[in-house]
This record gives C-alpha cells, structure tokens and sequence, in this order.
C-alpha cells in the first residue's frame, strides 16, 4: 500500500516540523510567504477534509485552476490524500479549454481562485470557471478561494474555500492506495485536435521526479530549489511539488512573469531568496538576453550552483548567456529534456562522473534506467554514433505514463505503434561521435511555442470556426524569442473584401478556444492550399516556403497541381514585402 502525502509531508513534518516546505514568490517583489511543512500539513488536511465533507471520494476526479500558490499546492496534495485525482488546468486556458478537459476527465468538482495576480494585472478566473462550467453537468461544486480583496459573483455551486477550511479538522487519515493507482491527469496536445488526458499513478511517478530532482540537479539539504514553471504544466508537477516535496526541500513558487516589474527580477529574486537550484525555460533566457547584462549583473547570485533549462531544445547563445552572464561561468548546466508523457527527466548532463564534460545546448545523458534508441524510417535501430533517428524508449520506467484517461487504444496508436516494442517520444534526435544525444526537434505537426507544446490541428480546428474560412493549414517557423511561432495559410469563401477583420475575428477565435499563446503570429491568406491527390495537406512545402528554402522542395510530383507552390510562393513574397517580417 502507497501513501504519497505521508512522503512528501508527514515524513518531514516528524522529523522538522519548522523546515521551510515552500517560498511563496508572490507577483509583487519581496513580498514572499515562507510555509513550513507543519502548515503545508495543516492546509492539506483541511483542504483534504472539506473535499470530503462535499462528498468528494477517492477515485473521484477534480479539476484545479489556480495559479501557484500554497493553497494550489495544498489541493494538489489535498486530492492524493483522499485518493481524488486532479486535473490542474493552466489558468491562462480560456473556458472553452477548461471546459472540454473538465467534461473529458468527468470532473466532480473545482477549486479556483476568485482572481488571479500576474505582472502587476489582475486575471479573471471565477468568471472563467463560471462560463466553462455552464456546459459541465459532472460539476457539484466549485471551491473558490480568495486571492484578491475583489468580490465576485457567488452562485449556487459556489463554496468560499477558506471559511470552509476554517472550520474543518486539520487532521486528515491518508487514504491508503495501491502503487498504480491513478495519482493526477494533465491534459497535453498531440497530433490530432483533441487533447489527451495524460495519466500519472502513484508511486512509480513519485519515485521517479523525486529521484531526478535529487540528481539531476544535485539537490543537497538546506538548498532553496527554484523551478519558475507554472503547476499547469508537467515541470510544475515534478519539480515545483512532488520531486522537491517528497526529498523534504525548499520548494520556490513563483506567482509573476520574468519581466514584471523589470526584467531583472528573476535576478533579484534569486539574491533575495538566496536560491541554490535555478530551473526555467530557455524561451525566457531568450527574452531577457535582448534587455542585455545589466539586469543581470545588477544583483547578487553567488548563491546559485545548477541551472537547468526546461521545455524546448535551448540554442547555443542562449546557452551560453545563462552560463557565462547568468551563472558566471561557475554553475553547471543541465539542458534537460522530457515529456508529460515521461513523468520526469529522461535525458540531462547530470548525473554523471565528477567533473565530466557538458556540451553546450545538448542534452547528452540518459538518466538511470532509461535506455534511449534512435530508430530508421523502416522501424530498425540505429547502431554506432555520428547518427540521426527517431528518439525511441527501449524499456519501461518508474516515471512513464500509464494511459490516456477514456482511450487506451490512443495511447497505444500514439506511442507504441509507430516502433512495435519501444516507446516512441515523436522526436528526433542525434547521437553524436562520443554518443551523447542532441534532440532535434519534433517529427510529426506538432509546435513548441515558448515551451508550451501545441497540435498544429489544436489551431487549425479552432480557426474552422469562422464560417468565412473554408480552410487552414498552420506550420511552426522559427522565432527569436518563443522558439516556434504559429504561421497560418487560409483560404477564403469569396473574394472577401474584408481580409484584415476576418485575420481580427481569426485571433480572437484561436485565443477563445485555446488560450492567447496559440494565437498565430502571422495569417496568409492563399487561393488554396497544396494537397496530395488522396486531400492531405502539404505542410512540408508550407514550411520550406515560410522557411525560404523554396529551392529544394522536394517531390511535388504527388501534389494534385504543381502549380499551387508558386501562387503560394508569390502570395508569400507580398505578404513579407507589406509586413515587417
């Protein structure tokens, strides 16, 4: 039998009641909350026992749109404490994205905040949860805690959380699960439109963001671990809550943006909190490299020691900023890669021998038991090293995900298909001469926008909603600062004459269903799109045009009309002329 919470709470709580569990990083500078174990306890099982009280019971699901705070910490935890999964939802999705991943999941309940706080503005999230919920029957109650003074709206569904809490008992009995019992779902995009509910159990993924966290980042006793991801997010899962928890650390959450009130306030932060471990994502590193060195060097970071990058491949000056500006030269780096579907860390520099080489801007080792294959186009492995691949598993680890919740066949077809016998990460990657690995970037049509990963269908179904657009394709194309930006082609019913309202209409579409992050930088309108005889759509050749290697397209002998890459080619060459691109 497993008890997660007794882990990553009563454990510490016998031995330092007083260690600090978490550092509340809230949006305004210096005004950070310390929580101890005892109390982080204390919220979990009055959290925990107000669930219960409402009738939540273990294996029930509930939905958690909240931004990083204690008390969402504590709801996380609160839910593994009576066996309830949670789903954390981003708070930055918009209703219709919390309201498809709520009926999907066939959640119970919500916990969400009445406001948010971020980059000095206030963001509505009642208001959100009360629209998505119109459409979700599943939902008896939605928990509303209090982050601002601002009143808002309550209804019948409506329980104000923390008066609840008041009142209940700050003794919680953990319920007692089996290891491979459903811990947490986190929704991610694939290939396709819909997306799929990630499935997490206990103790295997418990195991395994507690020991990478410990070794990947060289977490001692004592350190302030820093990881500035969103609990929205895989990385918030593993290494803002469960990996640091369970290892008894200092957990940092962080409430702001990297810009907000300037852009040396990840620096500041750093001198203020005095944090040892400090993990982001390299399209922040990319903002702030363009504010150049002096907010940086404005502040006192000789507390650091690692510094890890997380969500997308890092570039070599972005690495070399955060190591030479940012670290001082005197921290080592870890480039990290994995997926939701991993749990936590499957390839990174560390752990390794003392002192052993990194490579700029690579990935470089597997962690233990993780055994990478690189695979050819007819499902061979690979052999030696200077080659290239799809990035294959070869076998099974504590952390990887157990299903897709309500369709295991997609799970299967997803990952397990392509290479019968091996996991299939749908990247690709390369081994170099000495036989570290460099991941490449994804394989099928799937982007990485400032390291949020998104299914190019994601946006494409989204923007089939404006009845003016008979059709779209979207590509990724590089982008200084997010990685990959969303570049949209178009066809129009007739000759519109209102092209830029419908683009309008387009990005207010795209930011309602999804959130405002997928909304395409760029929309070129065309008179249609390259497609094969069969109807697929030629996105190869969208991107070679986007991407100006227009003079080795490839075989286009299966395209339907040859003709449409230079109308799209010339429609391509209009549009850069008029716009600043």
């Amino acid at each position: 039998r497993f008890f997660l919470t007794v882990n990553c709470l009563d454990q510490h709580v016998e031995k330092s009641p007083n260690r600090v569990a978490l550092i509340w990083e809230r949006d305004e500078p210096g005004t950070e909350v310390h929580v101890t174990y005892r109390e982080l306890l204390d919220l979990t099982c009055r959290l925990a026992n107000t669930l219960k009280k409402y009738g939540i019971q273990s294996g029930d699901k509930v939905a958690i749109y909240m931004s990083v705070s204690p008390l969402s910490v504590a709801a996380m935890l609160a839910c593994a404490r009576i066996g309830a999964v949670h789903t954390v939802v981003f708070a930055g999705f918009s209703a219709e994205s919390l309201a498809g991943r709520i009926m999907d999941s066939g959640c119970k309940a919500v916990i969400t905040y009445n406001q948010g706080v971020r980059g000095g503005r206030i963001i509505e999230m009642k208001t959100t949860v009360d629209e998505a919920v119109k459409n979700c029957p599943s939902i008896k109650h939605v928990f509303v805690a209090q982050r601002t003074d601002n009143k808002v709206q309550m209804g019948d569904l409506d329980i104000p959380l923390e008066e609840e809490m008041a009142k209940a008992a700050s003794v919680c009995t953990p319920e007692s699960m089996d290891s491979e019992d459903m811990l947490f779902m986190l929704y991610t995009s694939g290939s396709t439109g819909k997306p799929k509910g990630i499935v997490h159990t206990q103790a295997g993924y418990l195991l395994y963001a507690a020991l990478t966290h410990k070794y990947v980042f060289d977490y001692q006793q004592g350190d302030v671990f820093g990881c500035v991801a969103d609990i929205g997010w895989i990385t918030g899962h593993s290494y803002v809550v469960y990996g640091p928890l369970c290892n008894g650390a200092t957990s940092v959450l962080f409430e702001s943006t990297p810009v907000y009130p300037d852009p040396g306030r990840y620096w500041e932060m750093v001198q203020r909190l005095k944090i040892n471990q400090f993990y982001g994502a390299p399209t922040a590193i990319r903002l702030l490299l363009n504010y150049g060195e002096e907010w940086v060097k404005k502040y006192d970071r000789s507390s650091l020691k690692t510094l890890g990058s997380v969500g997308e491949p890092i570039n070599n000056e972005a690495w070399q900023w955060f190591y030479h500006v940012v670290g001082e030269g005197r921290c080592t780096i870890v480039d990290t890669w994995w997926q939701t579907e991993t749990g936590g860390i499957c390839i990174a520099p560390r752990p390794s021998e003392e002192k052993a080489e990194i490579v700029p801007a690579m990935a470089m080792r597997p962690f233990f038991g993780i055994v990478p294959v690189l695979m050819d186009e007819n499902g061979k492995v690979i052999e030696g090293n200077d080659v290239s691949g799809a990035l294959c598993i070869a076998q099974p680890w504590p952390g990887m995900a157990r299903t897709i919740y309500g369709d295991h066949q997609r799970f299967v077809d997803a990952y397990f298909k392509a290479y019968p016998g091996y996991y299939f990460t749908g990247d690709g990657a390369y081994r170099t001469k000495k036989g570290y690995y460099q991941i490449t970037g994804r394989m099928d049509d799937v982007i990485n926008i400032s390291g949020h990963r998104l299914g190019t269908a994601e946006i494409e179904d989204a923007m089939a909603d404006h009845p003016e657009v008979p059709e779209t394709a979207v590509i990724g194309y590089p982008h200084k600062i997010k990685g990959e930006g969303a570049f949209a082609f178009i066809v129009l019913k007739e000759e519109t004459a209102h092209i830029d309202r419908v683009k309008e209409e387009l990005k207010t579409i795209v930011a309602s269903k999804i959130a405002k992050y997928a909304v395409p930088d760029h929309i070129l309108v065309v008179k249609r799109l390259p497609k094969t005889r069969s109807g697929k759509i030629m996105r190869r050749l969208l991107r070679k045009v986007v991407t100006e290697q227009s003079s080795s397209m490839g075989d286009v002998t299966t395209l339907d009309d040859p003709g449409v890459v230079k109308e799209i080619l010339d429609a391509y060459q209009k549009y850069k002329e008029k716009s600043s691109f």
